[in-house]
């Protein structure tokens, strides 16, 4: 088996690995369209855990480099999970150099606690503070994907 190599080279990401994925097995991108996946990545900074050349895992981190982050699309491919791939690609996060002294790094989960936990993320401190404007639909607005 090839060794795991975590990169931020844009040119690694493997759009039809990560819109399958977020489109047909994630739970918080279902039915997401191919050109909103692809803007999104074009705006962020992408991690992709590789096996040779073949993309097994992912991660984004929507940031401003300087004071905030937010880290979402975390997913590991089936056939390469409890191999360790989620560790990796999350240390790699995490020591990234653009990444550091931010104040505030947020994600959101609804099964990963634990990983994310050895990390140092933990609950809200103060949840009354954060507000969110939420539309389940967007995606399905005809305009959405241009």
């Amino acid at each position: 088996m090839d060794e795991l190599r975590i990169s931020t080279d844009p040119a690694d990401v493997d759009l039809d690995v990560v819109h399958g994925y977020l489109s047909r097995h994630s739970y918080w991108s279902p039915g997401i369209p191919r050109p909103v996946v692809a803007r999104a990545l074009a705006n962020s900074l992408c991690f992709s855990a590789l096996r040779g050349r073949r993309q097994v895992g992912f991660a984004r981190v929507v940031t401003d480099k300087a004071t905030f982050a937010w880290l979402a699309d975390v997913f590991v491919l089936p056939e390469a999970r409890g191999q360790g791939v989620s560790k990796v690609l999350m240390a790699a996060v995490l020591a990234h150099a653009e990444l550091q002294s931010l104040r505030r790094f947020l994600l959101a989960t609804a099964d990963a606690h634990g990983l994310y936990g050895r990390y140092g993320f933990t609950s809200l401190a103060r949840p009354e503070r954060y507000m969110e404007r939420y539309r389940p639909d967007a995606y399905l607005d005809p305009g959405a994907g241009a």
